[in-house]
């Protein structure tokens, strides 16, 4: 066969999860697949050495002014020209009017649920686009992959789908994210980074989904129960928002216990989690929640929500909380931070838990997803 991949967005330096799922498949595919050839589609980016051509993958990048224009007229001339047997679009949307099949991997259907514009303009005009484009692709498609159970039902219910069209694909953690890393590495990290000895992990976002303005009010109750305050490290999060939540709550005091050491690159990010001594996910929503896995994967104990997805993904290896609770999450941080106890008993389960999962074992899936298209 010849098969297309669509990776709009897969050499970009700030992967999102849907980069990060569709690279590590690709690259298991690589090494698995030497029959059928493959033609890459991505869009020029600073990260264009994350993916190699090999003699059955090629890579093509594709111009676009815009996210739209590429994938609506650079993707669907590119088919066009290229003529693959058929098109795996990775990232939620594809082409509209295409002539060959699609199969599509439907990450989540979270913006055909709600939408309440208070995330930032990029995400509001994105799900907008996706409440516009995903209804039309998913019917035009032969199958769906989706990333969990639970979003497969979800996707059924919703858009009326037939059971036997939705395919679930787990994802992984990639094999970096383990716990062998040296105790010097570590901390040479952690001074890199400016980081204490011990500190609580979250990854922030200005996605409602994750939840951010309620881990903050969590972590804030946390501090006024005890005397002790591991501090918090937020990812990926404008301090100036951390800043206004805590003087809305009268708590600007409490702000030297927040850190914000910026950027982290991903490949850094193992060690980051190996570093923290409690990895925070309380999200409303998530179709899978990667980062449950990755953290697991390094022996970081994990508090997480009981809602969507992840119960599917942390089985017995988290600590489960209500999202919507603050009290319910700051009390979990209190009987977990310092309990050394529960501690070493979340690390060993969750490296059990993590190694269940494998980039190997969903590729070998996807590879007879292909063979059945």
């Amino acid at each position: 066969m010849h098969i297309g991949v669509e990776v709009q967005r897969l050499f970009r330096k700030k992967k999102h999860g849907m980069e990060v799922v569709a690279l590590e498949l690709l690259k298991e595919l690589q090494e698995l697949d030497r029959t059928n050839e493959y033609t890459v589609f991505v869009r020029e980016d600073e990260d264009n050495k994350c993916l190699k051509e090999t003699a059955t993958f090629k890579i093509e990048k594709l111009r676009g002014r815009s996210y739209f224009d590429w994938e609506q007229f650079s993707l669907s001339k590119a088919i066009k020209k290229f003529k693959p047997d058929f098109l795996h679009s990775t990232c939620n949307t594809s082409a509209l009017g295409l002539k060959i099949p699609l199969l599509l991997t439907l990450h989540d259907i979270i913006y055909l649920e709600k939408i309440d514009f208070k995330g930032s303009a990029y995400q509001n005009f994105g799900n907008l686009y996706r409440r516009f484009i995903v209804p039309k692709v998913v019917s035009t498609s032969k199958f769906v992959i989706t990333v969990s159970n639970f979003e497969k039902e979800v996707i059924i219910n919703k858009l009326k789908v037939p059971p036997e069209k939705v395919k679930v694909v787990h994802n992984a953690a990639s094999a970096k994210f383990n716990n062998n890393y040296a105790p010097e590495e570590i901390e040479h990290f952690r001074k890199s980074y400016h980081l204490p000895a011990n500190f609580i992990l979250f990854l922030g976002n200005t996605a409602p989904k994750k939840n951010t303005k309620n881990v903050i009010a969590s972590y804030l109750r946390y501090c006024r129960w005890v005397d002790h305050k591991v501090p918090l490290v937020i990812l990926d999060y404008d301090k100036a928002l951390v800043e206004e939540q805590l003087s809305k709550s009268g708590a600007t005091d409490l702000l030297e216990h927040f850190l914000f050491p910026g950027f982290v690159p991903s490949d850094q990010m193992p060690l980051m989690y190996n570093a923290a001594d409690l990895f925070l996910y309380p999200s409303l929503r998530e179709s899978f929640g990667l980062p449950i896995l990755e953290a697991m994967g390094c022996g970081t104990p994990v508090i997480t929500s009981n809602t969507s997805s992840m119960p599917e993904v942390g089985g017995n290896a988290a600590v489960y909380v209500n999202p919507y609770s603050v009290e319910n999450i700051s009390k979990a941080i209190c009987d977990t931070v310092s309990n050394n106890t529960r501690n070493a008993e979340l690390s060993s389960k969750g490296l059990q838990r993590a190694k269940e999962f494998s980039w190997n074992r969903s590729a070998k899936e996807l590879l007879s997803i292909y063979e059945k298209m």
